[in-house]
């Protein structure tokens, strides 16, 4: 009788440590920050909010020739994309209109520009040698504990409207601590003719950053005024720009653009916060790992079909996309507030990333 006595007690210590434990990691998960979804059709937007606070939106206005992520913020609230060509704020570029947000298009699809169209290129061009990318619809919204889940259709079509690719996205929006994470995961398909992804360095994911995040430069430029005017600067002040490149291959700053590599990390301050900006690639990705059009102006950009121009001319890639067959192309962007990250971080963001899309 002692003995089972005994035994009763441990199997209900047992039990109740069993409890206790499923309950802390209850506790865990649900204290978790929460993803929500804010669908507003009429104006060309969902928002993506994290414990109510809005994280990025995406957004497929008219004046915009493709759909983005736009704004993107930080965990504390700090907006680490340009605001020119929709919000524009003094002091920053008011250069190459078309890069808004977080964005991927390519530069010669069949012959059309979809990288480089915008209302700032005169209309009769726009008719004959510009693509776009057309949202279609929402297919799927799913927020949750920890991670979210945007699945979107697109048409990238040619100027007269004609589709050359079909496109489906899905957007893994995740949270963690002081961290955000967006996975895009997306497949062109192409529905008619075959299509051609001629070879030029103008492609192909791609975020445009915050005077910030932008490497020190002297260069003369122009940026926006506090009326949001363009103006000329002979000689560009860089107080309160920070931003360095570093690539997984440990090349820096200006050096990373037409260097291949399997993730590329952007740190800077905005005030008195460190960020890190990292585009991870995928091992699945076609030319992995890519070629990084990354530029110290503010562009940073991954384009695996881009070839020639970052090897100078001794190697070409002009990709066909077969009729009726796809592509997918996987890629990680992380945003961390409050340090810069470490490569052996950003390693483990990159190996968990490899493991998730198969």
């Amino acid at each position: 009788m002692k003995i089972q006595a005994i035994v009763m007690v441990l199997l209900t210590f047992l039990f109740m440590a069993s409890c206790s434990f499923e309950n802390q990691k209850q506790k865990q998960a649900d204290a978790r920050p929460v993803i929500q979804f804010v669908n507003q059709e009429a104006d060309k937007k969902v928002d993506v909010m994290i414990d109510g606070k809005l994280f990025t939106s995406y957004w497929w206005p008219d004046t915009v020739m493709k759909p983005v992520l736009y704004p993107v913020f930080t965990s504390s609230g700090t907006e680490i994309t340009r605001g020119y060509p929709i919000k524009a704020r003094p002091g920053e570029r008011a250069d190459h209109p078309h890069h808004v947000g977080i964005w991927l298009n390519y530069g010669n699809v069949n012959g059309y520009d979809f990288w480089g169209n915008s209302f700032a290129i005169p209309a009769e061009k726009r008719k004959t040698s510009c693509g776009k990318v057309k949202h279609l619809r929402v297919e799927e919204l799913a927020g949750g504990s920890g991670e979210g889940t945007l699945i979107t259709a697109e048409s990238w079509i040619d100027p007269v409207g004609k589709e050359l690719l079909a496109e489906k996205t899905e957007y893994h929006f995740i949270a963690q601590g002081p961290t955000r994470i967006i996975d895009r995961v997306t497949t062109l398909t192409a529905t008619g003719e075959a299509v051609a992804m001629k070879d030029t360095k103008e492609g192909m994911f791609g975020i445009r950053v915050a005077r910030q995040l932008e490497l020190p430069s002297q260069e003369e430029v122009t940026l926006t005024d506090a009326k949001g005017n363009p103006e000329t600067v002979k000689k560009i002040t860089n107080e309160g720009v920070s931003g360095s490149y570093k690539s997984s291959k440990g090349v820096t700053d200006e050096a990373v653009w037409g260097t291949r590599a399997k993730w590329l990390n952007l740190t800077g301050n905005i005030g008195d916060e460190k960020i890190s900006l990292v585009i991870s690639d995928h091992p699945k990705n076609l030319s992995y790992p890519t070629y990084w059009h990354a530029r110290g102006y503010g562009l940073f950009c991954a384009n695996p079909f881009g070839w020639k121009d970052f090897t100078k001319g001794k190697e070409e890639l002009n990709y066909t996309i077969p009729a009726g067959k796809s592509i997918t192309f996987r890629y990680r962007v992380i945003v961390n507030s409050g340090a810069h990250l470490t490569d052996d971080q950003i390693n483990d963001f990159a190996a968990d990333f490899a493991k998730k899309y198969q």
